[in-house]
C-alpha cells in the first residue's frame, strides 16, 4: 500500500508547500482535483467489444456508471454498466463494452455517483467481412517538456481516421532537467514527479501529468487507440533483464521496476493487459502488435563496451575489434528481440491472416527494422567548430559501417539473426507485409531484405514506414549538417533506405486499399509552440503484389 497516492497525501503535501510553489507545479496541483480528472479514452477494440477508460476521484472507492450509445445525446442507448473507481488503481477505471455490433462508431460517457458526467468520447468496433479501405494515425515519442503535442491535436481534428496507433514512448521516465535540460525545456510544460521514475507512485504521477495535456485528451476522446510500449515507459534501452537507465545498486531490482511500470501502464491506458496481439480489419488487413522490449529481448551491446579495452585513437585496432565483435557476439543466433514463444506466435498469426484472405499484414512495433549506416561524408560535412565529442561519435559511426555494423545497437539490425528470422517469416508467412516503427524521432522509409537478399535482385520481404516523433528531438538536434545533405548522405550509405526526413516532428497517416498501402508523413513544425498547421508532408506507397507486384516502395 505504500505506493498508493491517496488524495489525503496530496493535501498534506500541499499544506507543506507555499502557494507560489504549488502554482509553479501545476501538474502536482491538478493531481489534487476531484471528480473526472483526465477526460475519457477508449482502445484495444475487436469486432464486438472495446475498452472504455476514465479516472474518477471521490471519497474512496466509488461506483461509476458507463454508457455507450449510437448518438451524442444518448437517446439510442446500446449498453451500460457500472465499474468501481478504486484508490488501489489510482482511481483509474476500465470497462469492457461487449456484445456490440461490428464496424460501427459509438459515443460513450461515464456518470459519477453525484450525477455529474464525464466528457463524451467517440469509439468504434472493428469491421467484419468485406472492407475496401482503412486509415490509421500513427504516433511515437512524446516528450512533454520538449514541447507541445501538435501532432495529437492535428490528428484529433481530422475526423477521418479509423483508429490511432501509438508505437511507444508515450512518456519519458527521466527526472526534471534531464532530457530535456532545464535550458531546453519549453516554459509551461511541467511534469511530475521531479525525480526519475522508480516506484509505482512515480509512474502513476507521470501518467497523471501527461494525460492533463489537452491535445492528448482530444486524441483519446476522438479515436480508439492501440498501444504498445517502447523503452521509456519503463527505462531507456530496456530489455528483458535490465536497461541502460537502471542501476540495481541504487534503484533496486529490475523485476520490481518493470512490474510497477507495467502496472501503471495498464492502469492508465485503455487496453487489455497484454503485451502483443492481433487486430482484424475485416478481410483487408491484420494489425499485429509486438513487444520488442520486455518479453524476450536479450541485452544490447553498446560499441563503447566493445571498445573499452581498445585504444580509440588507433583506428585499425578499433576496426579490428568491431569486426571481431561482428563475427562473434553480434552474430550469435540465440540473441533475440521477441523470444522464441513470441516468434512462433508471430509465424502462426501471419500465416492465419494470409490464409484468411487478408492481403495486408501490418506489424506495429517499436524499433526500426531497416539497416542504417554511418555515412563517411558526414566527416567532411561537419562544421569546423563541431565539438570533439560529436566528431568522435560521427567517426565511430563511420568505423562501424566499415566493419559492416549499423549506427544503432538498439534496433532490429543490431540483432541480425533475429532480424533474419523476422524477415523470413514476413516473406514466407505473409502476403503483403508492412512494418511500422517509432523510437528514432525521425522519419524513414525502407525496403526490407534479409541478409544479402538485396544483391540477388529479388523483391523485398516487406516495406517499412518509420515515424518521426510527436515532440522529442531527432538528428537535427545535435548533428549540425543541413537537412538535405544529412538525409541524402544517410540514404546513400544505407542501401535499404529509400527516403528520410531528419528534421521535423509530426505523425504518420497510413491509408490502405486492397491494391495500395500509402504513408503520408505529416510535419507539424517546431514543438516549442502550440500550432496545428502542417508545414509539409511526404507520401510513399507500396502496391499489393496480387501475384505479380514487386512490393517495393514508390513515391506517390
Amino acid at each position: 500500500m505504500h505506493d498508493i497516492i491517496h488524495r489525503r497525501d496530496f493535501i498534506k503535501l500541499a499544506a507543506a508547500m507555499t502557494g507560489t510553489s504549488l502554482l509553479a507545479r501545476p501538474a502536482l496541483a491538478a493531481s489534487m482535483q476531484r471528480g473526472f480528472t483526465h477526460g475519457v479514452a477508449s482502445g484495444d477494440p475487436d469486432a464486438n467489444s472495446v475498452v472504455l477508460w476514465t479516472r474518477y476521484v471521490g471519497d474512496g472507492a466509488a461506483p461509476v456508471r458507463w454508457q455507450i450509445a449510437q448518438d451524442m445525446n444518448f437517446i439510442s442507448m446500446v449498453q451500460e454498466g457500472t465499474v468501481i473507481a478504486r484508490p488501489e488503481a489510482d482511481y483509474t477505471t476500465k470497462a469492457i463494452a461487449e456484445n456490440l455490433p461490428a464496424g460501427q462508431w459509438f459515443y460513450y460517457r461515464f456518470k459519477a455517483p453525484d450525477g455529474s458526467f464525464s466528457d463524451i468520447g467517440r469509439t468504434r468496433t472493428l469491421p467484419e467481412g468485406r472492407l475496401s479501405s482503412l486509415k490509421l494515425a500513427v504516433f511515437s515519442c512524446a516528450n512533454l517538456p520538449f514541447g507541445y503535442f501538435n501532432a495529437y491535436g492535428h490528428a484529433a481534428a481530422q475526423n477521418d481516421f479509423d483508429l490511432a496507433v501509438h508505437l511507444g514512448d508515450y512518456f519519458y521516465e527521466y527526472p526534471v532537467g534531464t532530457y530535456p535540460s532545464k535550458k531546453q525545456s519549453v516554459p509551461g510544460r511541467h511534469i511530475e514527479p521531479q525525480n526519475e521514475l522508480i516506484q509505482l507512485a512515480d509512474y502513476r504521477l507521470r501518467y497523471n501529468s501527461y494525460r492533463l495535456d489537452p491535445d492528448l485528451q482530444a486524441l483519446h476522446r476522438n479515436y480508439p487507440m492501440i498501444n504498445v510500449w517502447d523503452d521509456h515507459e519503463i527505462a531507456n534501452d530496456s530489455w528483458q533483464g535490465g536497461a541502460q537507465n537502471h542501476d540495481p545498486a541504487t534503484e533496486g531490482a529490475w523485476s520490481d521496476r518493470k512490474r510497477v511500470a507495467k502496472q501503471a501502464y495498464f492502469e492508465w491506458l485503455p487496453m487489455r493487459n497484454r503485451a502483443y496481439g492481433r487486430y482484424n480489419f475485416g478481410d483487408l488487413a491484420s494489425v499485429i502488435t509486438l513487444d520488442t522490449r520486455l518479453t524476450g529481448r536479450t541485452r544490447q551491446y553498446p560499441y563503447a563496451e566493445v571498445l573499452k579495452d581498445v585504444n580509440v585513437n588507433d583506428q585499425q585496432a578499433v576496426l579490428q575489434a568491431l569486426r571481431n565483435f561482428r563475427d562473434g557476439i553480434w552474430s550469435d543466433e540465440t540473441r533475440t528481440m521477441l523470444g522464441q514463444p513470441q516468434e512462433s506466435w508471430l509465424d502462426q498469426t501471419l500465416a492465419t491472416s494470409r490464409s484468411s484472405g487478408q492481403p495486408w499484414q501490418i506489424i506495429a512495433q517499436q524499433v526500426i527494422v531497416g539497416r542504417t549506416y554511418g555515412p563517411k561524408s558526414f566527416l567532411q560535412a561537419l562544421p569546423a567548430n563541431t565539438p570533439d565529442w560529436l566528431k568522435a561519435r560521427v567517426q565511430g559511426g563511420v568505423l562501424a559501417a566499415n566493419a559492416g555494423l549499423p549506427v544503432s545497437v538498439d534496433s532490429w539490425c543490431a540483432y541480425p539473426a533475429a532480424r533474419t528470422r523476422l524477415l523470413n517469416s514476413l516473406r514466407h508467412n505473409a502476403d503483403n507485409a508492412l512494418v511500422l516503427a517509432g523510437d528514432s524521432h525521425n522519419a524513414w522509409a525502407y525496403d526490407l531484405y534479409a541478409e544479402d537478399e538485396q544483391k540477388s535482385g529479388i523483391n523485398p520481404a516487406a516495406v517499412e514506414f518509420a515515424g518521426h516523433s510527436v515532440s522529442s528531438p531527432g538528428l537535427e538536434g545535435y548533428l549540425p549538417i543541413e537537412e538535405k545533405t544529412r538525409a541524402q548522405a544517410l540514404i546513400d550509405a544505407s542501401p535499404e533506405m529509400r527516403w528520410a526526413n531528419t528534421t521535423n516532428r509530426g505523425y504518420m497517416a497510413i491509408s490502405l486499399t486492397r491494391d495500395m498501402a500509402q504513408c503520408e508523413w505529416r510535419f507539424t513544425g517546431p514543438a516549442n509552440a502550440r500550432q496545428y498547421d502542417l508545414i509539409g508532408q511526404h507520401s510513399m506507397g507500396v502496391r499489393a503484389k496480387n501475384g505479380k507486384g514487386t512490393h517495393k516502395l514508390e513515391t506517390v
